[in-house]
């Protein structure tokens, strides 16, 4: 029998592959289980996209190597993208560089800078992943508390009071997930200035920044944050293509030619009919997000009803595709997601696997449709 590596030993499976899997059971033995849980978005993307894709599946290119940088026309569609919803300014050639899902990116960004045993700061709470790459690389995840009296921002003061020697990578998410916080100009600014003074690289991921919110702003808007930091973005949740695998990575020429670096050694390009329905989908107008929200908004009043039945509490200025709630005191998150799934067959996502201080939290999805949702609040009352 060959051993796993020992990278794995620290590294668990995905919180959601093992319930997915227990709640196939289920399923299996006759049970209706309705999933609130997971951002996978259910609408369809923009109308156009899906043509350009039987058309450039036609094409005589469609089926070769693509390269390793995308097409020039994607990484022009990405960079006007920015420069027309964030007002940032990209040159097309050396400050872009589409990714096959910003997913893929956390890892390449990760072997691009982080050396066994460098120190990376993680929010908590936060997306597990930033964790799991940081131990697959033999890095070291530092934890920085974000709480609600705070909004959920970053505590400068307090990380000022740490020990930052050998920190050299920063993950930053705002919009924020799980919560829905956003970030405040005074915070991003705070952050730049931050990482300069100690030399370590900020890395934005952004996929939730058109969802339910007004004012959507990128970490590169900011005076001088290309000479310290990154951002993901992604097509996955703004135009509902998770299964598409597009993203990108934005920032300073140094910065990409690192991560294209990794990339160059990882794939073999992106589909070519894929990218050209991308740039198609980057053309969105303002119709697009308007329609999106309406939907949203709509669920979401919805979801707020079944956090009151569960005595939840949570704001209503929170952006993006899920509503974060705190359970009644004394209560147990997990051991009420578990209940939620035995006796009401409801399946929503316990706060603990974001981190110790999402422990007293709930997460509810809104990609399922205003009849399931409805379904699972009538389960309750």
């Amino acid at each position: 029998m060959i051993l796993p590596s020992n990278r794995l030993s620290d590294v668990k499976e995905y919180y959601f592959s093992k319930k997915l899997r227990e709640i196939s059971v289920l399923e299996k033995q006759g049970k209706s289980i309705l999933n609130i849980a997971i951002g996978s978005p259910d609408l369809p993307p923009p109308p156009q996209i899906i043509n350009t894709l039987n058309t450039a599946a036609l094409d005589t290119k469609a089926n070769k190597y693509q390269s390793y940088q995308g097409l020039p026309e994607l990484r022009q569609a990405m960079a006007d993208f920015y420069k027309t919803n964030f007002n940032v300014v990209l040159d097309s050639e050396n400050e872009v560089l589409p990714l096959m899902g910003s997913k893929e990116g956390i890892m390449h960004i990760s072997l691009a800078f982080l050396n066994a045993g460098d120190k990376v700061l993680i929010p908590n709470p936060g997306y597990p992943t930033y964790t799991s790459v940081t131990k697959l690389l033999h890095a070291t995840p530092v934890f920085y508390n974000l709480s609600d009296t705070n909004n959920w921002q970053p505590d400068l003061e307090a990380l000022e009071k740490q020990d930052l020697t050998d920190v050299k990578l920063m993950w930053l998410n705002y919009p924020h997930m799980p919560t829905g916080a956003k970030a405040s100009k005074s915070i991003f600014n705070d952050l730049i200035n931050f990482a300069k003074k100690h030399k370590i690289l900020l890395v934005n991921d952004n996929p939730y920044a058109f969802i339910l919110n007004p004012n959507p702003t990128s970490i590169l808007c900011f005076p001088e944050a290309k000479e310290v930091a990154l951002e993901l973005n992604s097509l996955s949740k703004t135009f509902n293509m998770p299964g598409w695998r597009v993203g990108m990575v934005l920032g300073n020429k140094k910065y990409i030619d690192a991560v294209l670096q990794v990339k160059s050694n990882m794939d073999s390009g992106m589909y070519y009919a894929i990218q050209k329905s991308a740039i198609e989908a980057l053309k969105s107008t303002d119709n697009w997000f308007t329609h999106l929200n309406n939907i949203y908004r709509e669920r979401r009043k919805i979801v707020w009803q079944i956090m009151d039945a569960l005595q939840c509490t949570y704001k209503k200025d929170s952006v993006g595709l899920f509503v974060w709630g705190k359970v009644p005191q004394g209560t147990n998150a997990e051991a009420l997601t578990d209940s939620l799934l035995a006796k009401k067959n409801i399946f929503v996502t316990p706060g603990f696997i974001f981190g110790s201080q999402g422990n007293s939290y709930i997460r509810i999805s809104l990609c399922e449709s205003e009849t399931i949702l409805k379904t699972a609040l009538k389960r309750l009352l």
